[in-house]
């Protein structure tokens, strides 16, 4: 009974030993892959050099043309600068123009009075300047000439004078208004009446643009004035040219 008892203590024995021999190789196993893998993951961090991760891109085929990115501003040249614009004209009709016009034309007065009448040819000239787009002031100056009455005796009139003009200055077109106070003077000397007198006018016309600086005119008025201290009701007409400057 002994020795059956020795026996079965001898096969645990050997039992238990066989399986301690077992287990001990795979932890040593296992300890080595965690160094292992310790000391690669170590020497990769070490390595700085190489990026961490890296992204593969498609090849340029699949993708397609890129898109065309705006211009950097570096380009510009840092020292350029717009240059000033022109003072500009006051503007009308989608075009610039001019705030000066000098008018001058033939010109026909039809002078009516108790003493006589008549009809004189002369010069009509005028200078505007445009204050803005449709407001001017005018100085006008008319001279004419009648034929003999009396005993040669030569009828001379000179009617001037300024005031204010309002045109509406289209591209071609351009009708106009004005309003002119002043003075006359006539010959012939009339016994007892002097050769001066009050002056108006008040009438308009139109211009007609050729080109910037070139326009034809036509013009209608009616002329008072005070001679012989009497009161004159005349009519003046004018056709001319225009300059713009």
């Amino acid at each position: 009974m002994k020795r059956q008892l020795a026996v079965v203590f001898l096969v645990l024995g050997a039992a238990c030993a066989a399986s301690a021999q077992e287990i001990v190789p795979v932890s040593q196993s296992v300890d080595r892959n965690v160094a292992a893998t310790f000391s690669a993951g170590s020497s990769a961090s070490a390595d700085l050099s190489q990026p961490a991760f890296t992204t593969a891109l498609p090849p340029a085929s699949s993708v397609g043309p890129l898109p065309a990115l705006a211009a950097p501003l570096a380009t510009a040249a840092p020292d350029a600068s717009p240059s000033p614009a022109p003072d500009p004209k006051f503007i009308y009709g989608g075009r610039d123009d001019f705030r000066w016009q000098l008018g001058i034309g033939a010109d026909w007065v039809r002078f009516r009075s108790s003493i006589f009448n008549a009809s004189a040819v002369g010069i009509n000239s005028s200078v505007t300047y445009f204050t803005n787009e449709s407001f001017g002031i005018e100085g006008s100056v008319t001279a004419g000439f009648a034929p003999e009455i009396f005993d040669r005796e030569h009828v001379k009139l000179l009617i001037y004078g300024a005031g204010p003009k309002i045109a509406w200055r289209e591209r071609k077109w351009e009708p106009w208004l004005h309003a002119i106070v002043g003075g006359a003077h006539e010959q012939p000397q009339t016994a007892g009446n002097g050769r001066n007198a009050f002056a108006a006018k008040a009438g308009g016309g139109a211009d007609y643009r050729f080109n910037p600086r070139f326009s034809g005119r036509l013009e209608a008025d009616w002329v008072h004035t005070g001679f012989f201290s009497q009161s004159q009701n005349n009519f003046e007409l004018m056709a001319g040219v225009v300059f713009h400057f």
